[in-house]
């Protein structure tokens, strides 16, 4: 398994927030926006609403996990992903987010 990039700065999240096109659904808002560094990055986002600290890092995991799976399948490079998580992630199956994200970039193109 290859390392992934990730996106550290809140200038890009913002960027991504604001001038990227989001796909959403009940488990996962997902947001795909260029960048100019050339490489593919990736940026999970959870936030307090969705519980206390074991339940944002349980959704972080299952994000994680789900891409993995969906990795190999991504063809664009110079492309930010954020996936923020939503109320039902904690209790969904990294399965079902697989799908989910696996739809949500189907319909951005990102996929072979």
């Amino acid at each position: 398994m290859k390392k992934i990039s990730t996106i550290t700065d809140n200038n890009s999240f913002l960027r991504a927030y604001k001038k990227g096109k989001s796909f959403v659904s009940p488990e996962l808002v997902t947001y795909v926006n260029k960048n100019k560094i050339g490489n593919l990055r990736i940026g999970i986002t959870t936030s307090k609403k969705i519980g206390n600290a074991v339940q944002r890092a349980r959704c972080r995991r299952i994000i994680r996990e789900a891409y993995y799976k969906l990795s190999s399948e991504v063809t664009e490079s110079n492309t930010d992903i954020v996936f923020v998580a939503r109320q039902k992630t904690p209790y969904k199956k990294s399965t079902d987010i697989y799908t989910c994200m696996k739809k949500h970039l189907q319909s951005a193109g990102m996929l072979k």
